[in-house]
């Protein structure tokens, strides 16, 4: 399952986190080594932006409450369909509807 995290930290001052801030990084390269997370990017200002690659919601659950321990903060979550999967789909759908 993939899924596109946006996080949005709480309205602290960035001098007051930064050592927090620097652990998020050796954190998430963990997860971007075992494969989970596929992309991460820092966004201008604060908060990051990152792609997971999760068996279960319960695992992207675990993830998201390991990085709020580290960063506090928001998270918009989107739902993603792999490309080849979508390729897929929409070839089934036009042959139906040629069919």
């Amino acid at each position: 399952m993939l899924f596109l995290v946006v996080s949005t930290p709480r309205p602290e001052r960035p001098a007051k986190v930064a050592s927090r801030r620097q652990s998020f990084w050796p954190w998430i390269a963990s997860y971007q080594e075992s494969g989970i997370c596929r992309h991460v990017y820092a966004r201008a200002g604060r908060g990051a932006v990152a792609v997971f690659d999760v068996a279960s919601n319960e695992a992207l659950h675990l993830i998201l409450n390991e990085w709020a321990d580290i960063i506090p903060a928001h998270f918009d979550t989107y739902p993603l369909v792999d490309l080849e999967a979508t390729k897929r789909m929409l070839a089934s759908q036009a042959a139906a509807e040629s069919g």
